[in-house]
């Protein structure tokens, strides 16, 4: 695929009011930070830690808001305005920010225990110089995880929600899976003047090689459902097809 810019400065304005200010939304604080606090050991009340953790595509910093105070804790963002919100709300001194385009070499003087990008790789066209660029500022044996929208159910303008009436059940039409795909998105579909952004599809033997080539070994795969419950006359359907959905999947990988 063509090389693009796809920063989310021009959307900055809209992103930060949705995710208040750096402290997430709905699925931020209900599903995705509490896995990634999980599958990276993360306990509230840690203390003493050595963990070090590289944040990409970090954005206003979700995830620095929910970390232990001892972590200590790096975001690189292209998007300065995603930034400046970062550095305001967060009064941490363990934690660092720069505007950087993650796509090209980074020029750290530090090494990491453990990287995250969450929900990010899959709005970038070149995900696998950003897996090299990791992979050079991680330690042997650390961690990387990485959150995606889900590769298989959730792919825009190829993906969508069906209802079967006779068996009374909703399902998931899947339209196009293994080609790899850019596709623009408007941000916020009620509003017709709303900017786009792109999202970049690739199946999940792509993410696999990709993890293989930049030095990685896939430890863990988990996908996540909603928590939401429906209510109403279809809120059976509607839940059952929720729980049966995933929305999120989680790769967590090793640097060998």
């Amino acid at each position: 695929m063509r090389k693009q810019n796809t920063s989310w400065q021009k959307v900055a304005p809209w992103y930060n009011r949705i995710t208040d200010q750096g402290r997430g939304h709905y699925y931020h604080q209900h599903v995705v930070i509490p896995g990634v606090l999980r599958l990276l050991g993360l306990s509230p009340n840690i203390q003493h830690t050595i963990y070090n953790i590289l944040d990409l595509g970090c954005g206003n910093g979700v995830l620095a808001h929910a970390l232990p105070k001892s972590v200590k804790y790096t975001g690189i963002d292209i998007a300065e305005d995603l930034i400046k919100t970062a550095k305001k709300e967060d009064k941490n001194y363990n934690h660092k920010y720069f505007v950087d385009d993650i796509t090209k070499t980074l020029n750290i003087p530090e090494s990491y225990t453990h990287a995250t990008i969450i929900l990010t790789l899959q709005n970038i066209s070149d995900p696998i110089a950003v897996l090299q660029n990791v992979s050079k500022l991680l330690i042997l044996n650390s961690k990387l995880l990485i959150i995606l929208n889900h590769p298989a159910f959730r792919i825009p303008r190829q993906s969508s929600w069906g209802i079967d009436e006779q068996r009374k059940i909703q399902y998931r039409r899947i339209d196009k899976y293994m080609s790899p795909m850019e596709i623009p998105i408007r941000m916020n579909p009620s509003d017709p003047n709303s900017q786009n952004t792109l999202s970049y599809h690739f199946p999940l033997s792509d993410y696999s090689k990709m993890l293989k080539n930049a030095g990685f070994v896939i430890e863990l795969i988990e996908e996540w459902t909603s928590d939401k419950e429906s209510e109403g006359r279809a809120r059976r359907m509607e839940n059952r097809s929720r729980a049966e959905i995933p929305l999120f999947m989680a790769i967590l990988a090793t640097k060998k």
